[in-house]
């Protein structure tokens, strides 16, 4: 290749490449404010996002892609434990968390503050960021079920079961929380539609119930894990 040629080639690559990062650029600044919502970024929210800021949640959780890897990623985390789950884990962090072996140091955050907190992660939960992150995303096994399956140690329904979250309230075999009812002999009591019923919308059935809506499980999830506790007998 001669001289010229090679500056020809560096000169249409580097100007294309200009060219389509410039556009990408433009094309996402045009959509951010419908992605974000940003019409629903209220007061409540901004609190929400100060209080998030003030105890330093950062440290240990992610979210948007920005903070810690010790805990939780907290982008759809009103998805996944809806809003009860958030306000059950900031008033008693050490009965959410007390069979992890990581732990939740518990801040005394006021009930404002944390209605605040509650708003903040709806909001953030709405952006339209591209199924982020994947470890949320509906569409496919998280990480933790793809080994525990592929070890074929349990069944689909008992890795979505353990990789949920569930046995922080809920025990199986003495092995588990105790702020839920033990699950040993649950497929007695309930048949696999009657728990899909129930762990889709507690408050539907019992208007008592403490357990949250379990919004962020996908409907394959949600059979899995009915039909892995329908058995239990």
């Amino acid at each position: 290749m001669s001289k010229k040629s090679a500056f020809w080639l560096f000169l249409i690559g580097t100007v294309s490449s200009a060219v389509i990062f410039l556009g990408l650029t433009w094309d996402m600044h045009r959509q951010v404010a419908a992605l974000s919502h940003a019409d629903k970024l209220s007061d409540k929210v901004v609190a929400g996002k100060r209080t998030f800021e003030h105890y330093n949640c950062n440290d240990c959780h992610t979210i948007l892609g920005f903070g810690g890897y010790y805990a939780p990623d907290l982008t759809r985390v009103e998805q996944r434990i809806g809003e009860d789950g958030i306000r059950y884990r900031l008033r008693h962090p050490e009965l959410a968390f007390a069979s992890s072996p990581r732990k939740m140091p518990q801040q005394h955050i006021p009930e404002g503050e944390i209605d605040n907190l509650v708003t903040f992660f709806t909001w953030v939960g709405g952006i339209e960021n591209g199924d982020w992150p994947p470890q949320d995303s509906k569409n496919r096994l998280t990480r933790g079920e793809q080994r525990l399956v592929a070890g074929a140690t349990v069944s689909p329904g008992a890795a979505v079961f353990q990789t949920k979250g569930c046995m922080n309230c809920h025990s199986l075999h003495g092995t588990g929380g105790t702020f839920g009812p033990a699950l040993d002999t649950i497929g007695r009591q309930l048949t696999m539609e009657q728990i899909e019923h129930y762990v889709r919308d507690p408050k539907s059935v019992n208007p008592k119930a403490m357990m949250p809506p379990q919004k962020e499980l996908s409907d394959r999830e949600l059979e899995e894990v009915a039909k892995f506790l329908a058995k239990l007998k």
